[in-house]
């Protein structure tokens, strides 16, 4: 892991950024939810930690969790199972009962929710640490290169005699229908801060792909003039995407991650020449061609998601009501459910704001919100109920943390419906829970609960009075 501490004049952090190869796949091809996965909980750890516990994305300190050369590390460690059988599986070899699509990797945690919640703690973790102990302060020049390449039209020298183009690999895997699949023209670039240099990639480049492009970029700046402390790290999935990028050598065992490494088996060779390119450019203060401008495909790009119609509410209800409401009390460390009539989220993504709030009461006319739909602890599920009445609920669940302070709290829901599919005005909605307690785990017991015929039953038969035991049943949590 690398990591680059900001600091203002004063010495006050202002953010971070840490690059570390690991997909953001902790939630796997099941999960329906929108999550910015172990990446994402990593950040809000760190920010929270840092901006004192604000809402996430509320604080003036960023941190940002940022990839690497990540092609081939996964974070499900406990590696593929059928989730019908638990049973080890493989998709290339095994089904899961004549389904492969139920072969899927996860780990380390007992679900994926709680994989994500391990694989970004352990990241937020160590990049705490590193943070922490920070020392190294960069300076000289701030300095890119950027170059635009057509990748197709790229010929490698392979010895005095061989040489390859890509371009054959390139037309064999493509589809052109009704428009290429994958980019012809990649973006590369460099950027430098004193002595440490970005290298942004535009693929996922394996563990081993990534060492070699690191390292040959490394030598070439110092060759050319930097100093021998220089830093290089790879910044991956950066500008364009051009899939897989493995080295020569995993190529040839065409697994998933070479079977993705479109402009074929010198696709790295390829990548580390441009970024040497670049690499000497920069340092030796040499202007570089911008490169063949990439197509523009906007215009052309087809989308089979329908616009929203209308938004309907079931006859005797409104938006925004809870059909399916809380209850007066929750334990802390417990889960709190809530259901409205609602409306599609499409109309208003709620971009800079929230589809729901929890809030706690402090006084009679004054809430506080406490968490949003950017927390982990809370989960928005939107569900149609009805397609040709266009209805639907949205289900809002808190987890309640184990130190959450008592009190009264209540779950609000913000929206937007389209109610009249001829017009395309949308109205504003929000409701509520009822309020409901948050209460410690330690029950008080009521002797009175005991006075009933039920209870005392089984003392008499023991023997037993309720004078003895009171002491006891006073301890008990």
């Amino acid at each position: 892991m690398t990591v680059l501490k900001f600091v203002d004049a004063s010495n006050k952090p202002i953010g971070m950024i840490s690059w570390f190869a690991v997909h953001c796949t902790s939630m796997n091809n099941t999960n329906h939810l929108i999550s910015s996965d172990n990446k994402g909980y990593a950040a809000q750890l760190f920010e929270a930690a840092i901006n004192n516990n604000s809402l996430p994305v509320k604080g003036k300190f960023i941190a940002a969790f940022a990839q690497s050369n990540l092609g081939d590390v996964s974070p499900n460690i406990k590696g593929p199972h059928c989730i019908n059988t638990g049973k080890p599986c493989d998709i290339l070899t095994s089904t899961c009962e004549g389904k492969n699509e139920l072969c899927i990797a996860s780990g380390p945690g007992k679900d994926m929710f709680d994989s994500t919640k391990i694989i970004g703690e352990n990241q937020y973790k160590k990049a705490m640490d590193l943070f922490n102990s920070a020392k190294s302060m960069l300076s000289g020049p701030v300095d890119f290169r950027h170059q635009f390449v057509n990748m197709s039209n790229i010929t490698i020298k392979i010895n005095d005699t061989y040489s390859v183009s890509l371009l054959f690999t390139y037309l064999f895997l493509q589809a052109s229908e009704p428009y290429p699949w994958q980019p012809q023209i990649a973006s590369t670039q460099l950027l430098r801060l004193g002595d440490f240099v970005i290298i942004a990639v535009p693929g996922e480049f394996t563990t081993m792909s990534g060492r070699r492009t690191r390292d040959a970029v490394r030598d070439s700046l110092i060759k050319n003039g930097l100093p021998s402390t220089t830093k290089t790290v790879i910044a991956g999935l950066a500008n364009t995407y051009t899939d897989y990028i493995t080295t020569y050598e995993e190529y040839q065992i065409q697994r998933y991650e070479g079977a993705s490494t479109i402009y074929g088996p010198h696709t790295l060779k390829a990548y580390i020449n441009q970024f040497v390119f670049l690499a000497e450019a920069m340092v030796l203060n040499k202007t570089v061609p911008v490169g063949p401008k990439p197509p523009n495909y906007l215009s052309s790009q087809l989308s089979f998601n329908l616009p929203v119609v209308y938004d309907g509410q079931p006859s005797g209800q409104v938006f925004g009501q809870a059909i399916k409401d809380v209850s007066l009390k929750y334990l802390q460390n417990s889960t709190v459910s809530v259901t409205f009539v609602s409306a599609n989220p499409r109309n208003n993504l709620m971009t800079e704001k929230t589809f729901l709030t929890v809030e706690k009461q402090n006084s009679s006319t004054d809430w506080e919100v406490i968490a949003t739909d950017s927390s982990w602890n809370t989960i928005f599920a939107w569900e149609r109920t009805s397609t040709l009445f266009g209805e639907s609920i949205a289900t809002i669940t808190w987890d309640i943390p184990a130190d959450q302070p008592t009190g009264t709290y209540r779950i609000r829901h913000f929206g937007y419906a389209k109610p009249n599919p001829l017009s395309e005005a949308i109205k504003e909605f929000t409701g509520s829970s009822k309020p409901f307690q948050v209460v410690t785990k330690k029950l008080k017991f009521d002797w009175r609960d005991f006075n009933r015929p039920q209870y005392w039953r089984y003392f008499k038969a023991l023997g037993h009075y309720k004078k003895k035991y009171q002491n006891l049943y006073n301890t008990i949590p």
